[in-house]
């Protein structure tokens, strides 16, 4: 079918709000009657041709005292949904009485299969009908959904000589109608789309970063595309075409399983329609509804490609709760084995679960295949940076650089999306990097490449035009630097947090004995704490060590001397400050820090230099020392503005001396007239 006649039935079809339900339904709420009654209108069109045998089949079934009919209905249906009900919609189209409608509309509706059972449930549709039968207009809905001059059924409208009056509907063509309503329902209320809705251009670039790099691949076979966010399901579709086309290209038949998990009823709804109304009935039994966070739908099962945009800035505190709370979850997805931690923990903060996500998608990579598993995920930039050295939100990141599995994080222009103007990144990951990637990272830059739109979509101003994805995926595919982009060792980005102790000090204590915790808390209580330049006194000493220990600055074990002789040899003794709470700092150091002849690494070279000239005293506290990642695209992309010349400026201030030359004077001959 062309696309001018899909554009105009789509029209049609929003006509229909605007001319039935207007002065019923605020126009936020059209979509609640609009978009199953475009599902049930397709489903019963497709299973007219076979109501005769569904009908038979019932009551063969019902005479044998069958209970389980749903494969015999489904099988006589030729379908994977059915209506075994005695009506169709043009059955109820001639009913006059309003109530006699009512019963026999939802006596229309129980018949259909369990799967569109759970469509309209999720949709909520019943709960309309009485507000429909009360506004005396659930006659007209129908009345205008079987409309001769549109034609929803896979089979075209003849004319009486056998020429086609209205051509037929295919099942990829009511898919894209669906998903049209759908755009046009999100653009209504943008605050919405931003939560359930992906803009087109940003799903095609992301399908081109995971297919691309390993579209020569890709042999004859299975393969399993998840989102575990999927929203009204069009990143899968979207994934599942451009993953047909490259393999068409390449001479392979790939067979493609879409699986999803949403936690919207309403969208989970529309996900399961539309891939009914396109012929993949099947297909929606993958899909699943709950929260994928505290609800996997999917345990153990592991994917080729995987694609998401997982709400950002969003609590996950319920799903928190359901799980144990922090001190006693122990899902695998979250609690890892890392760096012979086994209870390494990915779990972020509260408030925001968006890397969380990505650690279930992380989870679910294939291992023993060639290909290994591929993702695209879309992140705002508090994934890149949010979260102190030991925090989930670093340690996910530190438990993806460090198993190589990052290969490029772009980022976006802004207001790409509906509801936010906010900086948005695409993360590509995967577990068989190839060798020029292998231990490298790749940032771009693609905040420049995009157009302008005639007419904002909510916050969305500007998209990705073809030769703009076009730019990116070759930027990344070269994996070259540029201006734009820019490759770095995947330890550039890591750090240790280093804890620097400075020694208590305190007036009046006795040098030569050790201080319990209570007495360090009794003498600060009375005011025994040294200040400003009376920062001389000796310190508390916690430990005295044995003879024979030996000092080591950096590590806070230094050699005092010993009035009464003591220690080693007689010349003094090592001991341990007590740390001060108040003179306690952090310090953050590369992983990359370079080595110097003094030092033993990277750590102690850096506080050799940059601490101790100043603060001699000073240790580090090696058992709170952690490692830390974050990535910070403003580093390494900024552009500082350029800064005018002095030549310049001066040629400024004399042309405007040249302009106001003499102007004084004529001020002061007019004041003097």
């Amino acid at each position: 079918m062309e696309s001018t006649q899909l554009n105009w039935i789509a029209g049609f079809i929003w006509s229909i709000a605007d001319d039935v339900l207007r002065d019923v339904y605020t126009r936020g709420k059209y979509r609640d009657i609009i978009l199953p009654m475009t599902v049930i209108r397709r489903l019963d069109a497709v299973l007219e041709p076979t109501k005769d045998a569904v009908r038979s089949m019932k009551t063969q079934l019902d005479t044998a005292g069958v209970t389980n009919q749903e494969a015999a209905l489904r099988h006589a249906a030729g379908q994977a949904f059915y209506n075994a009900s005695p009506f169709t919609l043009k059955d109820l189209k001639s009913r006059a009485r309003t109530h006699q409608l009512k019963s026999d509309f939802e006596a229309y509706l129980d018949g259909f299969s369990s799967n569109v059972q759970d469509i309209l449930l999720k949709f909520k549709f019943h709960n309309q009908i009485q507000t429909l039968v009360e506004a005396d207009i659930l006659g007209s809905l129908i009345e205008k959904f079987l409309d001769p001059a549109i034609n929803l059924s896979p089979e075209p409208v003849r004319g009486a000589n056998g020429d086609i009056r209205v051509p037929a509907l295919d099942n990829h063509a009511m898919g894209t109608l669906f998903e049209e309503l759908i755009r046009r329902f999100n653009e209504e209320n943008n605050e919405e789309a931003g939560e359930h809705f992906t803009p087109r251009d940003v799903v095609r670039l992301m399908a081109d970063l995971i297919f691309l790099p390993i579209a020569d691949k890709i042999q004859s076979g299975t393969y399993l595309v998840y989102d575990g966010a999927c929203g009204t399901g069009g990143m899968l579709t979207v994934a599942e075409g451009r993953l047909s086309e490259l393999a068409a290209a390449h001479g392979n038949d790939v067979s493609i399983h879409l699986y999803g998990q949403e936690v919207n009823p309403e969208t989970y709804a529309i996900t399961k329609a539309d891939l009914l109304l396109k012929g993949e009935g099947e297909e929606a039994e993958n899909f699943t509804l709950g929260s994928t966070l505290s609800q996997d739908g999917f345990p153990g099962r592991e994917f080729d490609f995987m694609l998401s945009n997982p709400p950002y800035g969003k609590s996950w505190k319920t799903d928190l709760e359901r799980m144990g709370g922090k001190a006693d979850l122990r899902d695998p997805r979250f609690m890892i084995n890392h760096n012979g931690d086994g209870e390494f923990s990915l779990l972020t903060r509260s408030s925001d679960g968006q890397l969380m996500f990505l650690a279930n998608m992380l989870s679910k990579m294939k291992q023993a295949t060639p290909l290994g598993s591929r993702i695209a995920e879309v992140h705002n930039g508090s994934s890149l940076f949010t979260g102190d050295a030991g925090q989930g939100e670093s340690n996910v990141r530190q438990w993806i650089i460090e198993n190589d599995w990052l290969e490029a994080i772009i980022a976006l222009p802004l207001n790409m999306f509906y509801n936010t103007g906010i900086a948005t990144y695409i993360w590509v990951l995967g577990n068989r990097k190839p060798a020029h990637r292998q231990g490298k990272v790749q940032l771009i830059d693609a905040t420049s490449w995009y157009r302008s739109l005639r007419k904002n979509l909510g916050k969305k101003n500007c998209e990705l035009a073809p030769e703009d994805i076009g730019r990116i995926v070759e930027t990344f595919l070269a994996f070259a630097e540029t201006e734009q982009s820019k490759i770095f060792p995947n330890a550039a980005f890591g750090y240790h947090k280093v804890t620097v102790e400075r020694p208590l000090r305190l007036r009046d204590i006795d040098p030569e004995r050790a201080y319990t915790t209570k007495e360090i808390k009794g003498l600060l209580a009375e005011g025994r704490r040294a200040g400003g330049s009376d920062d001389e006194g000796l310190p508390v000493i916690r430990k005295i060590h044995k003879p024979g220990t030996a000092a080591d600055p950096l590590r806070g074990l230094f050699l005092l001397p010993s009035p009464s002789g003591r220690g080693a040899g007689g010349e003094g003794r090592v001991v341990e400050y007590e740390p001060d709470p108040d003179k306690r700092d952090t310090e953050q150091i590369p992983l990359l820090e370079p080595i110097t002849a003094d030092a033993e690494d990277g750590v102690e070279a850096f506080i050799r230099r940059e601490v101790l000239p100043y603060a001699p005293d000073a240790w580090i506290d090696a058992s709170k020392t952690k490692i830390g990642y974050e990535i910070s695209f403003t580093r390494h992309f900024y552009k500082p503005p350029q800064l005018r010349t002095l030549e310049e400026i001066r040629a400024d201030i004399e042309a405007l001396e040249r302009e106001t030359e003499g102007l004084l004077d004529e001020i002061l001959v007019e004041v003097e007239q």
